[in-house]
């Protein structure tokens, strides 16, 4: 390796899908310097990973992003629930849940919702949303080796185009290559879990005919059950375009070959019953569920996040969603310790808050495969547990008993068993409409940047400690005051107790993280607010 950098960046980002990519994103909003390097030329073409859940969308409105991926997603905005039946044509027909959000009761938790979009429409929408905030993206770009030590970490890069090598020098890196993760591997993380579930190959076809078939259902995915031709059938446009995953089963000898045209066609005309539909196979691409988990997060200044980190069954589609959220608690933390603002044991807070998340969730995902008898799917005998509960609890409720909060019940459940959102440290803060200059606002549209404390009647005593805080530690500290009153910085809509939505009383105040996680709650008056908020930060940003 090249002893002499040619280039010096604080962060190297290795995989440029949806994970480095949000990575990408993420550290250029804080104001991070980072390259992203690509071994693809490209972005993805193939319409997968289409479930973005709610506390992904949070990230991406925090971020700027949500209206261009809501755009790029329109054509399945009408797209819901999932369907299973023998066939399409038959009279059996079960919707295993019809509306991801009956009743329209997400509004009342969260600003976002869930959004149907495909890989191949959300990552060009986040290539040019990190460009915009500074990310330098090289595609056609590999990582070819790494060394690190206790400053940084020196890489050797190879462009894919030109064959050139070039070494890089990184503060830190941020591993998002994948399930087979030559990073993870090069540290020698191992893996816990079940393993390989089951395998698919994913068919892209044209068969505009199916339209008619398939009539007003619009579906986000059907599971066809005929046990001569089952799948799953997922559409990309609801009129020409479609996709289809068929059961794959190299254990028995089945090879990718064995996938012919014909073999798509007949198995596509009889899953759906429509046997004399016209199909043109479009694509094909192999596809593997498993359940694993890294041993660890990462070693020294090499972190991983996304699939290098966990897999899970696509059912209820957490693994792309776990990871975008893997990157952005990664990113505020980088960004804090590069800030001189915390120690580096903060970032030892990313795997204790992270890696049990991923346990938890990998673990649900193969439970609803299991429940939902996902086509290629055979659990073992007792796998899956029954009936399960909310995706929401798993996808929107998840805490941190553990990491860089102040407070949390160390028993607190990481994935409790209802979604419980009253401002308790290591659950992410409680959703509420503000009306201020910049008009309305919720209050997780305050959280990206900087750490923000919330007050109320206390409120010069606490916005006087959040000034100290920031001359003494050099964080980045918002402070608001929430009120009716003129001296008030924003004012809850319709008469709304923040306090009371919070956990608190009017006399407290509370501490919420750049991600928007409670990291410190006082419930009530304080004797010496600025005395309490520096014991606080000092734990926090670990510079004891």
């Amino acid at each position: 390796m090249n002893p002499t950098p040619r280039e010096r960046v604080p962060v190297l980002v290795v995989g440029g899908s949806l994970v480095g990519l949000s990575a990408s994103l993420f550290l250029g909003r804080l104001g991070v310097r980072h390259l992203l390097v690509e071994k693809h030329a490209a972005t993805s073409h193939h319409p997968r990973g289409r479930g973005n859940n709610v506390r992904t969308m949070e990230l991406f409105r925090v971020a700027g992003a949500e209206r261009p991926i809501r755009e790029a997603a329109s054509t399945l905005a009408g797209n819901h629930g999932i369907l299973q039946a023998p066939s399409l044509t038959g009279d059996e027909q079960e919707w295993l849940f019809k509306e991801i959000d009956p009743g329209g009761g997400l509004a009342r938790i969260s600003p976002a919702g869930w959004c149907l979009c495909s890989q191949n429409d959300l990552e060009p929408v986040l290539v040019r949303c990190a460009r915009e905030h500074g990310g330098d993206l090289r595609f056609s770009t590999e990582l070819v080796s790494f060394e690190q030590d206790a400053d940084g970490v020196t890489a050797e890069l190879r462009s894919r185009e030109t064959g050139e090598r070039y070494t890089v020098r990184a503060d830190y890196l941020i591993a998002a290559d994948g399930p087979r993760s030559p990073v993870r591997e090069r540290l020698g993380i191992g893996q816990t879990g079940p393993g390989d579930l089951f395998h698919n190959v994913s068919i892209t076809f044209r068969a505009p005919e199916l339209a008619e078939v398939v009539g007003d259902r619009r579906f986000i995915a059907c599971y066809l059950t005929d046990p001569e031709a089952d799948g799953a059938l997922l559409p990309v446009d609801n009129e020409r375009d479609w996709v289809f995953h068929a059961p794959w089963h190299p254990e028995q000898g089945e090879t990718l070959e064995d996938f012919t045209d014909e073999r798509c066609i007949d198995h596509i005309r009889r899953a759906t019953g429509a046997l004399d539909m016209a199909v043109e196979i479009t694509g094909k691409a192999p596809w593997h569920a498993a359940e694993r988990v890294a041993e660890r997060y990462g070693e020294g200044r090499v972190f991983l996040a996304g699939d290098s980190a966990h897999e899970m069954s696509p059912t209820g589609a957490f693994g792309s969603n776990t990871g975008i959220q893997d990157a952005h608690n990664l990113a505020w933390k980088i960004a804090a310790v590069l800030d001189g603002a915390a120690g580096p044991e903060l970032l030892s807070t990313y795997e204790a808050e992270r890696l049990p998340v991923a346990r938890e969730t990998s673990a649900r995902a193969s439970a609803r495969s299991a429940e939902h008898s996902h086509p290629g799917y055979a659990p073992a005998p007792g796998a899956g547990g029954g009936r399960q509960r909310g995706v929401l609890t798993v996808a929107l409720g998840y805490c941190y008993p553990r990491g860089a909060v102040v407070g949390a019940d160390p028993e607190l459940p990481v994935v409790p068993e209802e979604l419980r959102m009253t401002g308790e440290p290591g659950t992410r803060a409680p959703h509420m409409w503000l009306t201020g200059p910049e008009g309305r606002r919720s209050t997780l549209d305050l959280y990206e940047t900087a750490f923000t404390l919330l007050s109320g009647s206390d409120g010069d005593m606490w916005r006087t400690a959040a000034k100290g805080a920031v001359q003494r530690f050099g964080v980045r500290l918002n402070c608001y005051l929430i009120g009716t009153e003129p001296d008030d910085d924003l004012a809850p809509e319709e008469g709304a107790d923040w306090a009371e939505k919070h956990g608190t009383t009017p006399e407290g105040a509370v501490l919420v993280r750049p991600d928007g996680y409670v990291a410190w709650r006082a419930e009530g008056r304080v004797a010496d607010p600025e005395a309490a908020l520096a014991e606080v930060l000092e734990a926090l940003l670990c510079r004891s």
